[in-house]
């Protein structure tokens, strides 16, 4: 077998530590190090032997990483983090804030280009396979309506929103489905769906003390592009509630292209997702699109990409021939 891909962990919260579960179902990949903001004696690893660096001497590590796998935030980490990253090495991120990932993909491209990287940008199930899977059913039904829902769920991109508020010792935040419209949806009425009337946002939060709940509230609630289009309800809690009860990460959802086709045939797609641990799961689509990165870097590819510049076969371990033979 070819030498191991060495990929690198930016970042080990959830999404890290998912990744390094992910990354140990691979064995075309090893990982070689978690680099973290935090004292790397205070960060305990799933596997020991893999060690802990300070962010801080990432540029020392060059020439020792072949990919490495940015597992912050969207709302702060990835911003930052991703153009400085870009400048060292091939990278692979979940940034997941729909209305700026123009503006996100253009602050990656300049450094990867310059730096001759490849910068693999906004992959996981939304973004990502859920993108696929939009971007298909235009292709194909070229008549009709694209329609996303999300849940029922607990979101990362959304939940670190909340904690990001001053006040918010903890929170998590979930998504919530109008089983009303997904009907309608399936039913082939294309109806016209505002964002309000498709999810409902329920947030859980434990306040840190002396914190005013009302200003919280409000802070969250009207939060753009993440809070502020949608009914978003706000349910204080303590400490022991929130640990008794929202410790899962479960999410899932459905993408749905209703349309017509010849003399007026109604026809349908539907791609859904069920998940048990929504980082364990964007982890995993992290370490696929890692591989994919890794080759379109050895191919001499630079700059930012995001999953509709990637062909599918570029995600799997088995080469072209076997993928005819068993999945065509």
């Amino acid at each position: 077998m070819a030498n191991p891909i060495r990929v690198a962990i930016a970042g080990y919260g959830n999404l890290g530590r998912g990744v390094e579960a992910a990354l140990a179902q691979n064995p075309d990949m090893q990982l070689v190090g978690v680099f973290s903001r935090r004292d790397p004696a205070s960060v305990t690893l799933l596997n020991s032997d893999v060690p802990v660096y300070a962010m801080a001497d990432v540029e020392q590590y060059q020439n020792d990483v072949d990919v490495m796998i940015l597992c912050g935030g969207s709302k702060t980490d990835l911003p930052e983090q991703g153009p400085y990253l870009a400048q060292f090495f091939n990278t692979v991120d979940s940034f997941d804030t729909h209305a700026t990932v123009n503006d996100y993909h253009a602050a990656l491209d300049a450094p990867a280009q310059k730096a001759g990287h490849l910068a693999m940008m906004s992959v996981g199930w939304d973004p990502g396979l859920f993108s696929l899977n939009r971007a298909f059913g235009e292709a194909v039904l070229a008549e009709g309506k694209t329609y996303s829902f999300w849940g029922k769920g607990l979101s990362q991109g959304h939940s670190q929103a909340v904690r990001s508020v001053e006040g918010v010792k903890k929170g998590v935040q979930y998504t919530l489905p109008s089983e009303d419209a997904i009907a309608r949806v399936r039913n082939g009425e294309q109806p016209e769906l505002s964002t309000r009337e498709k999810h409902v946002r329920e947030c859980y939060v434990v306040l840190e003390d002396g914190a005013d709940a009302d200003t919280v509230r409000e802070t969250i609630v009207n939060m753009p592009h993440y809070f502020a289009e949608y009914d978003s309800v706000v349910n204080f809690i303590d400490d022991d509630t929130f640990a008794r009860e929202h410790s899962d990460m479960p999410h899932g959802g459905f993408v749905i292209r209703s349309g017509l086709t010849g003399a007026g045939n109604k026809q349908s797609i539907e791609y859904s997702l069920t998940l048990g641990s929504n980082p364990e799961f964007t982890a995993s689509a992290l370490v696929a699109y890692t591989r994919a990165a890794h080759r379109l870097a050895r191919q001499g590819e630079t700059g930012a990409r995001s999953v509709f510049d990637v062909a599918p076969g570029l995600l799997s371990p088995k080469d072209p021939a076997q993928l005819r033979k068993e999945l065509l």
